[in-house]
């Protein structure tokens, strides 16, 4: 099962970090709309990505809520027909929220560098740094890490929770400081 290693941070200068992204990465951003509908999903997360009528993403992964840098294991089904697959899980299973976002996407080596606006929580940088076969966590944390100091990103900007957390409890981007952030491990 592929495993990325994965930071979030609140972002309180999304300009500076688009001048950043563009002087590190070979090509992007790549604009990326995203509507995630999350479903009940016990011991991981599932959530349907739409991103065109003819384009979606049923993705099942399993990470612990950290405000650090940390391992991620996933699974993507691809589908032509998100708005069918929708209706199909909807019939078959809770939903337990709704995530819109615009995604800037850079390129950098193996991470995925993404600046994030979330309707309802403002903006964030996210870093996906996805292992290469035979590569250790260790090593991904070191150049996620080290990536994110690039940014300028502080250790209390970082946040543990997913953007439908957030969302539930309708925090505010200054509130999200990893101090007042609940730290949860287990069931992510």
């Amino acid at each position: 099962m592929p495993l990325n290693i994965e930071i979030k941070a609140v972002l309180e200068n999304p300009a500076a970090a688009r001048i950043i992204a563009s002087r590190l990465s070979r090509s992007g951003p790549e604009i990326i709309h995203q509507t995630d509908v999350f479903f009940r999903c016990s011991g991981a997360r599932l959530k349907l990505r739409i991103l065109a009528p003819d384009r979606g993403e049923l993705i099942w992964y399993r990470r612990p809520d950290e405000a650090a840098a940390r391992p991620s294991t996933y699974q993507i089904a691809r589908t032509s027909d998100p708005e069918a697959l929708l209706e199909i899980l909807k019939k078959t299973m809770e939903t337990v929220g709704v995530v819109k976002k615009t995604r800037e996407l850079y390129l950098l080596g193996q991470t995925r560098v993404h600046i994030d606006q979330v309707e309802g929580l403002g903006d964030f940088l996210e870093l996906e740094t996805v292992l290469q076969p035979g590569q250790n966590e260790t090593e991904g944390v070191a150049i996620a890490t080290e990536l994110l100091s690039q940014f300028g990103i502080d250790r209390d900007q970082q946040v543990a929770e997913a953007y439908v957390d957030l969302l539930s409890r309708r925090g505010k981007p200054a509130e999200l400081r990893r101090e007042e952030s609940v730290v949860r491990t287990g069931d992510p």
